[in-house]
């Protein structure tokens, strides 16, 4: 079995924690079926939030899928001119079986257009 790593971003229409906690959600939920896993293939999740976003940590969404014996980190993403707003990333560590070229990277809505070349 492989250490794989998944991207993935989803844009919120607000920074509200209720709306979080669904995006984020729906991002984990798309990451896991996308990919074929269980939250056992997690290994550790990295999130990162523009720094517009200050209503809650999106882990606390994976804690309410019921990830909770995963290792989960949050920090800010730069503050680059221009960037897209109020995004939340992604990158997760998994064991998989899949050669890198089968994961399947997640951008959900607008955030699609962050990563053209890797979005499915």
């Amino acid at each position: 079995m492989a250490v794989r790593a998944v991207r993935g971003a989803v844009q919120l229409e607000r920074d509200e924690a209720g709306h979080m906690e669904e995006e984020v959600g729906a991002l984990l939920t798309a990451v896991l079926e996308r990919n074929g896993l269980h939250t056992d293939d997690l290994i550790s999740i990295w999130f990162t939030a523009t720094p517009d976003l200050h209503c809650d940590f999106p882990a606390a969404a994976a804690r309410k899928l019921g990830i909770a014996d995963v290792p989960l980190i949050c920090a800010q993403e730069l503050d680059v001119e221009g960037a897209m707003p109020r995004v939340v990333r992604l990158l997760a560590h998994i064991e998989s079986d899949r050669p890198r070229a089968g994961i399947n990277h997640v951008y959900l809505g607008a955030a699609a257009a962050l990563r053209k070349d890797i979005a499915q």
